[in-house]
This record gives C-alpha cells, structure tokens and sequence, in this order.
C-alpha cells in the first residue's frame, strides 16, 4: 500500500498552526515587556501559520486513515517541521541570524536537550527567551500526543501516533481513548507547571524567571533565563529545592501522577520503575553528596554564592541536584561538577545513559529498559543452569513477552552503537576524546551539559557548524527512540505494499 502523503501534509499543517499560535504567545509576552522584537515575532507567527494554512488546505482531500508507517513518518518529519518553521523567530528577531544555529538551537529546545549556542542569554528580549523555553514544553509531553488530542475533528484514530511517539515496552492507558489520554497527560503537565511557577515566584524569582523555569523543569530542557543557570539562585536554595522536587515529578511516569491524584497511591508505590527510579537517585546522591563533603571544593565549582545554610546541607543540596539534572535529562546546572573529583565526572556520564522513567519527559534509555535488561540478565544464570525451564521476565507482577525483551535488547544495542558512532564522527572535527564522548552521550539522551570543553559552564556556541547539524540529529533520533527515525533509512520502510 501506497504511503498516504495527502493525510501526511495535512498533519504537519496542523502543526505549524500550533507552531505558529505559540509564536503569536511569544509575541504578546514581548509586548508586555516591551523588547523591541513584537513585530517580527508577530511576522513570524503570521508567516508559520500562512504556511499551516496552505499545507491544510492542500491536502484536504485524503483518505481519512493513518497505518504505521504513516505514523512514524507523521512523528519523525513533523519534529523536522516544527524544529525548521520554529527557527523563524530567531531569524526575524536577529537574536540568532546564523540558520545552522538557530537549527541548532530549536531542535535542542523541542528535543528537551538544553544545549544552547547564546554566549549571552541575559541579552536576549524576553519574547525570544519565552519562545526558547517555550519549544521546551512543547516538545516535553511530544508535539505529537498534543495534536491526538484534536485527531478526532480531522476523523483521524491517533493509536499509531502513540506507538511511534512513545514505543516503550508497555503502553499504560489511563482511558480507552488515546486522544483522552493525551488530554489528561495535558491536564496534569500544564497543572505542574503553573504549581512550580507559583511556588518559585512565591520563593523569590521574577514571574518571568519563574514561568520560564516552570516549562523548562517539567520538559526536563534546561534552557535557563541565567547564563549562570540555576546557580543564578545558590543564595536561594528554597529555589532549587522546588526545581528538585518538580525535576523528580517531570522524570516519573506521568501515569502515576494520574493515579496518586486518583487517590490509587498503592499503584505508585508497588510500581517497580518508579522504585527502582526512586532508588537510582537516592544512592547516587548519596555517594556524591559524600564525596562533595569530604573530597571536593564546591566553594572552586560552584558559578556564584557558593553556600548558605554550611558545607553539608550544600553538598547535599548540589549533589541531589546534579544527579536529578542528568538522570531526568534536564540539564540545569547549580555547579561545575567536573571539578567534584574524577570519580564523579565518570559517574556523572554514566548517569547520561540512564534517563528517567518511560512515560516521563526525560530522554535517555529509561530505567524500565535498564531493569528489564537486569532481570534478565539474571534469568540467564538459572537458564543455564535449567535448560529446560520456562522463565519468563516478570514487570510489575507480570510476565513480559519474549518481544519485548528482544525490542529492548535490539534498542539497547542499537543505543550503544549510535554513542560510538556519534563519539567518532565527532572526532572527525578534531574534537578531543573527552569532548567527543560527552558530546555524544549528551546529545543522544538528550541531557544539554556534556563533559570537556562543552561542560556544564560552557556551551554548544565553538562546536564546528557540521558538528553541529551531527549534534541535532543525535538529539532527534535519543527524543524519538531510535527507532522511529532509523526506520525511515530502511529501504523496506518506502517499498509499497
């Protein structure tokens, strides 16, 4: 069967009208402040949905149905779409004018990466900041399960979309309809945000910081309104506790959050992904917080007001935020951890290959991946020794598929080698090994800070322009999982059938 290009470019009209909306947002936050750019920001919100306008109405006879493959094409071309008319306001505005940097700059935003390329952010008018942390909160809960939610008007089922946007080994529901789903996944990620924005305000930052902080905490980004980061507030560690706790909500299961607010708490306690996440941060913090207290200087690491409340309650408080920040993938900064002794840089990039949990906004492998891979690793152990035993991997009280866990070995594998190939295509642009490692580990979870010279106090700004493009796509294909790009370079994927 012919792919059905007609429903394909009807789709991505729809979401540059999205695209296109949210610029018009941007354009009135800038009027408010009154920076200077209201006008091209309103141009380029115009100009997107013009753009969305003529692709809907195009490509309004097509048949009213969507196969897998047209999901994965939907998922994997509308993120280019929206990631090329989402460089528009950086364009106009002059705030980016190079285009491989603005490309650079938004796909890191809609990938939640957090990467950045601005030598100074605190220059930026507060439009083009606000559509910066912006492309963040769209791209945190996907673009794509945003627009499920209107599917039905188009006459359109939005299950392939779900299974391309989020392959994960289980596809928890929270209501037989998927664009309900999307709705109440919506509900609660809007409803963290405004809580977090509340709380912070609350706890001293400016509403602009905090509403900027609030949409970049929960997509798990980390673009920050500070060139400092969130070591802009180490005089206000109440500001980075709440950030903790909302980074901590971001990179659980949306899923149990739905549940807790349902009163089904004993389904978030029992759920072996969230207690092993659970357990992941709590010892990691632990280890650093001890070597931060006794092997490192944090007064040397840390960007501004090193300490207030004495050295424990500061290593405590960094090493709990840093392990946080790059388990979840967000990427916000409270210190130059690569200076905290070099058995936590290892450990830190080790993290990078973690992530949060499936069902979260946070990039990376997930810790449902890491555990299955566990189990079954161990299960090995007894096959050897009973050959003849069935022993299936069990999650949450049941037993998992063999499909299953050949996907997450296969997407592992495949993980691993898109690290080492991303490492050495990086050197090509005679990056140093340390640079190249952190660079790629960093781009493909989706994480922003890195190792070397793309640390956490530097940024993206002195990476070659090619690098560059080689960054996105890594940052493309860790958002989507691999396989939803990938699959699109095989040849039977464009046979027809």
């Amino acid at each position: 069967m012919k792919l059905n290009y007609r429903i394909i470019v009807h789709f991505f009209g729809l979401l540059l009208l999205f695209n296109g909306g949210f610029m018009l947002i941007s354009a009135l936050i800038s009027f408010i402040y009154d920076d200077g750019v209201t006008l091209n920001l309103v141009f380029s919100g115009l100009l997107v949905l013009v753009l969305g306008a003529i692709s809907m109405l195009s490509s309004l006879k097509h048949r009213k149905e969507m196969n897998r493959r047209e999901g994965y094409a939907v998922v994997a071309f509308g993120w280019v779409i929206m990631t090329l008319s989402g460089t528009v306001p950086y364009l106009f505005t002059g705030a980016i004018p190079n285009f491989t940097n603005a490309f650079f700059e938004t796909m890191s935003g809609y990938t939640t990466t957090g990467a950045s390329i601005l030598n100074d952010i605190e220059a930026m008018p507060e439009g083009v900041l606000f559509w910066r942390s912006l492309t963040h909160w769209i791209g945190g809960m996907g673009i794509i399960v945003l627009a499920i939610a209107i599917l039905p008007l188009l006459g359109i089922g939005g299950m392939e979309l779900f299974a391309a946007e989020a392959p994960g080994p289980s596809a928890d529901k929270l209501h037989p309809r998927i664009t309900d789903t999307a709705k109440r996944l919506w509900l609660i990620y809007f409803g963290y945000t405004a809580a977090e924005t509340i709380l912070l305000q609350v706890a001293g930052m400016s509403f602009f910081d905090a509403v900027n902080h609030a949409m970049c905490t929960l997509s798990t980004g980390g673009f920050s309104t500070k060139n400092a980061s969130v070591a802009y507030w180490n005089g206000q560690p109440i500001i980075q506790y709440i950030i903790i706790v909302f980074m901590f909500l971001a990179g659980a299961n949306f899923v149990l959050s739905y549940f807790a607010f349902k009163g089904k708490v004993q389904k978030v306690i029992q759920d072996e992904e969230f207690k092993l996440y659970f357990k992941f941060i709590a010892i990691f913090t632990v280890i650093a917080a001890l070597l931060i207290y006794f092997r490192a200087d944090v007064s040397a690491s840390s960007i501004v007001h090193p300490m207030v409340w004495g050295e424990g309650e500061s290593a405590l408080r960094h090493a709990l935020f840093q392990v946080l920040a790059i388990i979840t993938t967000t990427g916000f900064v409270t210190a130059d951890y690569t200076l905290w002794t070099p058995f936590l840089v290892v450990l830190f990039f080790g993290l990078m290959f973690l992530g949060g949990s499936a069902g979260s906004t946070s990039g990376g492998v997930k810790v449902v991946r890491h555990l299955i891979l566990i189990k079954n690793g161990f299960l090995e152990f007894k096959r050897s020794l009973h050959p003849s035993a069935i022993l299936p991997v069990r999650y949450n009280m049941k037993a998992i598929s063999g499909d299953i866990v050949f996907n997450i070995l296969a997407f592992f594998i495949l993980y691993m080698l898109s690290f080492i190939i991303g490492a050495l295509v990086f050197a090509t642009f005679q990056i140093d090994f340390e640079s190249a490692i952190g660079l790629s580990a960093s781009s493909l979870g989706n994480v922003g800070p890195a190792l070397g010279d793309f640390g956490p106090v530097n940024n993206y700004a002195a990476l070659p322009p090619l690098a560059k493009w080689w960054a996105s796509f890594l940052m493309l294909i860790g958002r989507l999982e691999l396989f939803t790009v990938l699959v699109l370079f095989t040849p039977f994927f464009w046979r027809n059938r």
